[in-house]
């Protein structure tokens, strides 16, 4: 279990002095943005003015400065990010430290990155992001989390925009042994045989491996989730009738979608569709105290979540 940093002694400590020393450069950047702000503002108006003058055109008038207001106050959020994201490193940082661990602001995918490709944990995507990189140990694991954005341009005929496809965790954990197989937790439905008309797949090959559909003596675990190995005696050990609770429970702590989880090796990769979290940076600082004590709750509950997908089944040793 991770003992949680205190809000209070944190904003007490080196934290609470830094971040009273950051008001000036909030200060100048709500200065900075407010003034992209009304810029952004009469440029619109200006357009829209200037349309409507030459061309009559009401509604191209409109249309046209609507987007240079969008434009204009994007503009404007920009003047205000590099401070933001100052504060959120000092922030997340502090409690990184706090848990004995790392924070970094970006990320860089690697292995289990790779891994979650292979397996076809992740949708097609055409551009990605990642941020919010959390390493160090859980007990005696190797724990790493971060953040990834994966995205895809899509048309409506009249312009072009990207959508996201994934937003979510990246997890990895590490196991004190190593798997004799591969075993695979999805929710169930997506391996249809014959374009779905005959029901779920009996096996399915992901990286060059065969995996099996894993019978499961929980009919309500077979009617959530599916589970796929190489190993079928391993993988029963592996995912316990216990397992469809703390599935849920990740998925419940954060309105989060899609939990799935790959045990390859001697490493738990875990996915979350679980939105952006982390942000606990902002211009105002009477914000502080309460992202502060968000963000701790948010990495807490992930991190003692996956803890818990590490754990044996009760009754084995």
């Amino acid at each position: 279990m991770i003992i949680r940093p205190d809000p209070d002694a944190l904003m007490a400590g080196e934290l609470g002095t830094w971040l009273s020393q950051q008001d000036g450069a909030r200060g100048d950047a709500k200065a900075k943005m407010r003034k992209r702000q009304t810029l952004a503002v009469a440029g619109a108006a200006a357009v829209a003015v200037l349309i409507v003058l030459f061309s009559g055109d009401i509604g191209t008038a409109f249309q046209f400065g609507f987007f240079v207001g969008v434009g204009g106050f994007a503009w404007a959020a920009m003047a205000a990010k590099p401070v933001v994201d100052n504060v959120k490193g000092g922030i997340n940082g502090a409690i990184a430290r706090a848990l004995d661990m790392n924070y970094a602001i970006t990320a860089q995918p690697g292995l289990e990155f790779e891994t979650a490709k292979a397996f076809e944990m992740l949708p097609n995507y055409e551009r990605s992001n990642f941020q919010d990189l959390w390493t160090g140990k859980i007990g005696e694991q190797p724990f790493q989390l971060y953040e990834a954005v994966l995205e895809v341009e899509r048309s409506n005929g009249k312009s072009r925009t990207w959508v996201s496809v994934f937003t979510g965790s990246i997890i990895t954990l590490g196991f004190a042994r190593r798997f004799n197989g591969v075993t695979l937790i999805e929710r169930a439905g997506r391996r249809k045989k014959l374009f779905g008309l005959l029901g779920d797949s009996d096996e399915i090959k992901l990286h060059g491996i065969m995996l099996g559909r894993v019978d499961m003596v929980d009919p309500q675990f077979e009617d959530e989730y599916a589970v796929w190995s190489n190993d079928q005696v391993e993988a029963r050990y592996l995912v316990h009738p216990e397992y469809v609770e703390r599935l849920k429970a990740v998925e419940q702590a954060f309105s989060g979608e899609k939990v799935r989880a790959l045990f390859s090796e001697g490493q738990l990769l875990i996915l979350l569709e679980n939105g952006n979290l982390f942000e606990s940076g902002s211009l105002e600082a009477a914000d502080d105290r309460r992202l502060l004590e968000l963000t701790i709750d948010q990495f807490g509950t992930l991190a003692e979540l996956a803890a818990r997908l590490n754990e044996r089944p009760r009754g084995n040793a």
